[in-house]
């Protein structure tokens, strides 16, 4: 007569397991979780693939990339700079040491830098006349950073789905770390206005001015309040509705858009009815996540065997270091 609930889709259970793996130990203290997470998660879930779905590339990033490619161009100040980076990546290196990474003569992983603006000043026309004096701004790229690399793209896209979904946990977590540290303020501050109202009751006994003492109550009576609405938010019950809340709006703390930017090849910012031949549009997805900075994102397409000359070539300037 009564049928029960169907089972939910494997992927939302999936990600249902590692969210209560991620999540603060207090949420797991609430009862039927699944009945309160499900549908949060599965919109979540949903929001991040999305997300995933969304990245442009995969872009080949190579030193004939580096000359053919505005955005490539945009993002290295040099040729070399592509080795560098290969070099220094701890992913990449991992990666590289694994099996798996010769399934394929290239491998796919995610690129984020942050983008950057200087001011300076160059030479531009204006009118008949040229200037070496024109403030100019100048598009750059720093912090460059390669995730998830593999062989296989689809498998980069689904662990690159986890790790968005994860960095919603951790702000969330970081939320329920700040209403902890919120109320140990308070409780710190009930214990000072405390030792001062004492002194306080103790000199109106004996000489009547209870209008200190008044004023004292009443803000240890707002603290008491605040005590206790920080504490019905640290229930389990209630951090379950606010995860479920948060999982809902993943927006808030995860989001991309799209920017568009007119630069010549030295990375100088033009209006798009301005500046010469050589200016070209750039476009690409910023990310931004639960610290609020913004990182260009694009997956890419690396050469396995240019990415191992790098890793070889960072190793032997490191050990070349240590000698010296």
């Amino acid at each position: 007569m009564f049928r029960s609930p169907a089972p939910p889709d494997p992927a939302v259970q999936a990600a249902l397991e590692r969210i209560l793996q991620w999540v603060d130990p207090m949420v797991r203290a609430a009862p039927r979780l699944e009945k309160h997470l499900t549908d949060a998660v599965a919109h979540a879930l949903a929001y991040c693939q999305n997300v995933v779905g969304q990245l442009p590339g995969p872009l080949a990033i190579n030193r004939q990339s580096f000359s053919l490619d505005p955005l490539i161009h945009a993002l290295f100040a040099t040729p070399a700079d592509i080795g560098e980076m290969l070099g220094r990546s701890e992913a990449v290196r991992d990666f590289l040491g694994r099996s798996e990474s010769w399934a394929e003569n290239e491998f796919y992983a995610l690129l984020a830098a942050r983008r950057r603006q200087k001011t300076q000043f160059g030479m531009a026309q204006q009118g008949e006349v040229i200037r070496n004096d024109v403030p100019q701004k100048v598009l750059y790229f720093s912090d460059h950073i390669l995730i998830e690399p593999h062989c296989d793209l689809q498998v980069t896209r689904e662990r690159l789905c986890w790790q968005a979904l994860e960095s919603l946990m951790r702000t969330f977590n970081n939320h329920v770390e700040q209403l902890r540290q919120d109320r140990e303020t308070l409780r710190a501050d009930i214990s000072v206005e405390n030792a001062i109202l004492h002194p306080w009751q103790e000199h109106s006994k004996l000489h009547y001015h209870p209008a200190p003492e008044d004023q004292y109550a009443r803000h240890l009576g707002q603290l008491d309040q605040s005590l206790r609405e920080n504490g019905a938010l640290l229930t389990p019950e209630n951090l379950v509705a606010q995860l479920a809340d948060f999982l809902r709006q993943p927006e808030s703390a995860l989001n991309t858009s799209q920017m568009k930017f007119y630069i010549d090849r030295l990375g100088v910012i033009h209006e798009p009815d301005q500046g010469g031949a050589d200016v070209q549009e750039i476009s690409f997805a910023e990310f931004v996540s639960r610290d609020r900075r913004q990182h260009l994102t694009t997956l890419v397409r690396i050469s396995r065997e240019e990415a191992r000359q790098a890793v070889e070539m960072e190793q032997s300037r490191r050990a070349r270091r240590i000698l010296i």
